[in-house]
């Protein structure tokens, strides 16, 4: 049977083919569910192949507990895909290492294949985000009046963080926007509050937050939170915040062409800028660090704080600390009971990074 693409995904030259969707995993049940309803969507759209997902941390089924469920269904091939938006450490190291772990142990076929990335269905469902808030817009003022500030997840890989740029000046200029600016949630530089705080003294009448995210989590109810802390204090400014991506049919039609990108055989990552391969300023000491993933101690554990093993309100920190008051700036921490290491972050002292960074904290990818 043939995939929307026009693939036959059913057969490949070792044996039945399976799809795995790979996360990174949260301790957030809401974004557990809806990750599993993608994969559900993607299923949907993949009728011929047993879809499968697994997680990095946090949550299960780890990706070994989707490569053994393909297995049992018979495949002899597994198309993996990243579900990230962006090459980082997770996509470039910690899930090829389970996965080629796990291919070397069971010598399971597992075809890798590339990141959402830089794409135009993602661009477009990101549009349909930001118009969802617009049409909302409770006062009508101008596009050109208009503020858009992009958030993306925030990485150590100045190539990845560049990336989300490309995606704001994309929207700004698609939608005729009067300024964009890119913003992070945590690990690198500008941070939400900060940033937002700089925002307001451009003068605009309106600001649009969206975060760039696939599905919710504590990252994402903390980004509402900082809105809301600088949205009150300056009342002058209409604050508008769009939904996350979810499971957007446009998201689905991506991951349907990576799929089919792994079939085809033309899967390829861009290295050009990969602090990994490439003498990217600022990061030169990384060329050449050994791939390996840094999730092993914490494959499936979800003993998070109660309220995220719940009905997260977005009222803590990943390990259940509340969030500081107002004027401090900490919005992210990757610490694990469990240390790893990570290169040091060049830009660790700067003013609008979080203060983890600062001091021996994790780096994240």
């Amino acid at each position: 049977m043939a995939s929307p693409s026009g693939l036959d995904l059913s057969q490949g030259p070792h044996g039945p083919i399976g799809v795995l969707v790979c996360g990174h995993g949260s301790r957030n049940r809401l974004a557990v569910a809806e990750f599993a309803q993608l994969a559900r969507g993607l299923q949907a759209q993949l009728p011929a192949v047993p879809v499968e997902y697994g997680y990095l941390e946090f949550a299960r089924p780890i990706l070994r507990d989707g490569l053994d469920a393909l297995r049992a269904k018979g495949v002899g091939q597994v198309l993996a895909v990243p579900a990230m938006l962006f090459a980082a450490g997770h996509a470039k190291n910690d899930i090829p290492s389970v996965l080629n772990t796990y291919a070397a142990e069971t010598g399971l076929r597992i075809d890798y294949g590339r990141e959402l990335g830089i794409d135009l269905n993602m661009i477009q469902a990101a549009g349909a985000r930001i118009r969802e808030a617009l049409a909302q817009a409770p006062t009508d003022v101008p596009l050109h009046e208009t503020l858009l500030v992009v958030v993306g997840r925030g990485s150590s890989d100045p190539d990845a963080n560049s990336n989300v740029s490309k995606v704001t000046r994309m929207l700004v200029e698609g939608f005729g926007f009067g300024w964009g600016e890119t913003v992070y949630s945590g690990v690198t530089f500008p941070l939400v509050e900060p940033g937002l705080r700089h925002v307001v003294r451009l003068g605009y009448r309106r600001v649009i937050v969206f975060p760039y995210f696939l599905f919710s989590g504590v990252l994402v109810s903390r980004i509402r939170q900082h809105t809301e802390r600088v949205a009150a204090d300056h009342p002058e400014v209409e604050f508008l915040q769009a939904s996350y991506l979810a499971d957007h049919p446009l998201v689905l039609g991506t991951f349907v062409e990576r799929v089919a990108e792994v079939v085809r055989g033309d899967t390829q990552m861009n290295c050009s800028l990969c602090k990994y391969r490439a003498q990217v300023l600022g990061f030169e000491t990384e060329v050449g660090a050994p791939q390996h993933s840094h999730h092993h101690h914490v494959e499936g554990l979800t003993d998070g704080c109660d309220l995220c093993e719940r009905e997260c309100t977005g009222a803590c920190q990943p390990d259940g600390v509340p969030l500081p008051a107002a004027g401090h700036h900490h919005e992210h921490s990757h610490h694990h009971q469990n240390s790893h290491h990570h290169a040091p972050y060049p830009h660790a002292d700067h003013p609008l990074g979080p203060g983890t960074l600062r001091k021996g904290g994790g780096t994240g990818g």
